[in-house]
Formats: structure tokens, sequence, C-alpha cells
């Protein structure tokens, strides 16, 4: 083989394996390649009780399959006031080539235990509330005024029967539940009063229609208006930009914290998961659980 033909083979070689090298770095990691260092708790039909998780039902509820699940830290007492967040959760019906999966059920959120470390906050996963068959609603809103006013009902009994502290209830979810922070959580000022900050991750209220009533951009402005300049920590998985942009356009004075997740998937169980992201988002509400209402 002559020296110029040896060249060309050998610079073909090197820009195989630098092009390997590069789509090998581009590809992103799958969150479900990941261990998980806490396991969420399963809801049982028991007393609540510290370090458990439970169904509870609310008063006028008692003829429904309509409720709520509770839960109490282990460090839990009597006659002491604790944090209080409360969660909604994503649509049911969503799988994807990731294996990624949502069922859209009250007892499969996450965000609130993998936030709190299950540790030193009472957490409370939400139902959407459909009316007509006394049953939470899989998919999309169920009646959304129905769906506040259960909210509105369960935090305060929360906060009375068991120590919540008005002064700091947080709000968040996932997908679905994560449009329902500005959807159902800002859907009036009574109920838009109640939240010290929200944490919505992956959606955000108003950066798309979705086939439901209500969801443009100006219904979605208005609602946003009742937050105020209360804190939002705001997350996605690859880019935060659409929702960076919507709210840029929107003028609101709220405080937005942005965070891009580093992987492709729609999925909560990056809290379930010991990574720099999750340390953020903790250290986060930390902070806004040691600081003083302002709004």
């Amino acid at each position: 083989m002559s020296v110029r033909n040896c060249v060309n083979y050998l610079g073909l070689a090197l820009l195989l394996f630098c092009n390997t090298i590069q789509s090998s770095a581009a590809e992103p990691v799958n969150l479900n390649s990941l261990p998980s260092d806490l396991k969420v708790p399963e809801v049982t039909h028991e007393k609540p009780q510290a370090g458990k998780r439970v169904w509870q039902t609310n008063p006028g509820f008692e003829q429904t399959e309509i409720a709520h699940a509770l839960y109490l830290p282990p460090d839990w007492k009597p006659g002491i006031k604790y944090p209080v967040i409360m969660e909604y959760p994503g649509n049911g019906g969503f799988k994807n080539a990731l294996n990624d999966r949502s069922r859209g059920r009250v007892q499969d959120c996450k965000l609130g235990y993998g936030l709190s470390d299950g540790a030193g906050m009472i957490w409370v996963s939400l139902p959407f509330v459909d009316s007509k068959i006394g049953k939470h609603a899989l998919k999309w809103w169920g009646n959304p005024d129905a769906t506040a006013d259960y909210c509105k009902q369960t935090v305060a009994r929360i906060c009375r029967e068991f120590g919540g502290d008005p002064e700091n209830v947080i709000l968040t979810g996932f997908s679905r539940g994560a449009i329902a922070c500005n959807y159902i959580g800002l859907r009036d000022d009574e109920i838009a009063a109640i939240w010290k900050a929200m944490l919505p991750h992956s959606h955000y209220d108003g950066v798309r229609k979705w086939n439901y009533p209500d969801s443009d951009i100006a219904s979605a402005h208005k609602r946003l208006k009742r937050l105020g300049t209360r804190p939002q920590f705001i997350s996605h998985e690859r880019s935060t930009r659409a929702t960076e942009n919507f709210l840029q356009a929107s003028k609101s004075k709220g405080q937005f914290t942005f965070m891009s997740l580093p992987y492709p998937n729609h999925s909560d169980e990056w809290v379930l998961k010991d990574i720099p992201e999750r340390t953020r988002a903790r250290e986060w509400l930390t902070e806004i659980l040691n600081t003083n209402s302002t709004d």
C-alpha cells in the first residue's frame, strides 16, 4: 500500500472513530436506567399515623370513590406544625418507547415524597373530581371547579386535624399535574391564596393549547395573575425554553426558577434518584420553607 493510500485509510478511520464518539456522547441517558434510592410507600386503608400513607375520604364524599392519599412523616407528632406539600398526578394512559408510564392514579404520585425525602413534611396526593360518576378522573380534570373545591377542603382539613402549617403549603404535580398547578391551583382567588410556592414538572398551563376549555393563552394569563410575586420552580425534560418564553411574554411578577433535566424521559421518577437535579430542587424547597411569605 502506498504512503498516500495509507494516509487516506488512517484519515477515514479517524473520521469514523470521531463520529462514533460524538454519536455516543450525544446519546441521552435513559432516566429509567439509573438506580433509585427511594421507594414511595403504598397507600393502605388504615388510620392516619406517623410513617404511613393512607386513603382518606372527605366529608360529603362517603358515597363516592373519591379520596386523597395522606402521608404523615415518621417524625410526625400531634400538636406540632408541619409544612404541607399537595400533589396532582399526571394523565392516565401514557406510555412511550423509553418505558415511561403514567396511569393517572392518585396513588402514583411521587414528587412530594422525593422532594421531602419522606421526612419533615406532610404529603397529600389529590384527586381530580369527576362529580358525574363519583370517581377520580384518570385523564384531565373531571370537574375543574369541584376539583378546586376538594383541594380547598382538604388543605383546611390537613391544617386543622394534622398540624399542617397554613403558611407553608406547597403545590406540585407532574405533566397534567404540572398544568394543574395553575389551572386548578390558581382557579380563583380563594384557592390561589393557599400556596406559598409551586413546583410544576413537565408542562405548564398556557404554553400549548389542549383539548379542554380555557387552555388558551389569554385564559392562562388571567390565572397566572393570581400567582402574584410568589415563587415557582419549573422543571422539564431537556429544556424549559418554551415555558420561559411564555412567562416572559406574560409579564408575570412571579419569582421563577428554571431547571432542565438532561434526560429525555417524560417522567416524575427523577425525584427517587440521587442526581444533582433532585438536590437542586430540594435546596430550593428548603429555602422557600425557611422564607417568610411576602404575597
